[in-house]
């Protein structure tokens, strides 16, 4: 069995060892990664990190309600064709040339490159309940049919694919089954630490153990509905440098709290524990 290239983590990615298994298994066995965890825990940048690590371009399919699978292989602008063919003195194309009005989606120009790149399928369980499953044969065979053009364009390099989800719909059981399946845990203190460290690594270190006490803490309280995310601690750590907050202060308050807590009644069952004197950490 020939050698696959392997992915190690990157200065500002850290993955943890499991991670990093579940990306190496999707690359060996030529799958899909299908990635699953809590928003801000790095589900969309783990694809950044891997195309930067492997020296490989990234495609990003960035999906949303309405996106359809269609899309991602190709669109035909029979619009515009039609136009040029009723206005030919307007300049317009060849109306015979039927691949001037073909353009490509982001999973066509996966398959069509002359390189392996790395493609991103975000948030698929935006998109309507069928969108994996009209998904299944071009993923499997990394192949599909343009019937205006009579032509079939296949992977010259299958890509590595990884899919993010949130959770927000049941995803179907075939579509499950072709895929590697990875659901990122909450890092822990040592690898909060570790993230800080590889994003700010010039943050006064008193600071930082403040902040990351008080952020834990907010995260132990089960009544959020919406509990602060490893991204949202970086944005907190970031405005608390630049406006310069003692660590004290920290410990004590929590100032820029909106830059954590997003949701209106979290801010109430805040604002009553510490009334009744449970601060959060």
């Amino acid at each position: 069995m020939s050698s696959f290239e392997r992915f190690s983590g990157s200065a500002k990615y850290i993955a943890d060892e499991q991670l990093l298994a579940s990306v190496n298994a999707a690359i060996a066995l030529e799958r899909p990664l299908l990635i699953r965890g809590e928003p801000g825990t790095g589900k969309t940048m783990l694809a950044h990190a891997v195309a930067e690590t492997l020296g490989k371009p990234l495609l990003s399919w960035h999906v949303k309600s309405t996106t359809v699978a269609k899309e991602g292989l190709y669109t035909y602008d029979v619009v515009q064709r039609l136009n040029d063919s009723r206005f030919p003195e307007d300049g317009g194309r060849d109306v015979s040339d039927l691949r001037a009005y073909i353009k490509m989606g982001v999973l066509g120009q996966a398959l069509q490159s002359d390189e392996q790149v790395v493609l991103l399928i975000d948030e698929i369980d935006k998109a309507d309940i069928e969108f994996p499953n009209d998904l299944l044969r071009e993923l499997d065979e990394m192949a599909f049919t343009i019937p205006e053009l009579d032509e079939t364009v296949r992977a010259k390099h299958r890509p590595i694919t990884i899919i993010t989800s949130n959770a927000e719909k049941e995803l179907p059981t075939a579509f499950l089954r072709r895929c590697v399946f990875h659901y990122i845990e909450f890092p822990s203190r040592d690898n909060i630490q570790r993230i800080v460290d590889a994003h700010m690594p010039d943050l006064e270190r008193s600071l930082v153990e403040a902040a990351v006490k008080r952020f834990y803490g907010l995260r132990s309280v089960d009544a959020l509905k919406k509990k602060p995310s490893t991204s949202e601690l970086l944005d907190w750590l970031l405005v608390l440098a630049r406006a310069g907050v003692d660590p004290e202060m920290v410990s004590r308050h929590m100032p820029f709290l909106g830059t954590l807590i997003k949701r209106e009644g979290d801010l109430e069952i805040l604002a009553s524990r510490s009334k009744r004197g449970f601060g959060a950490g």
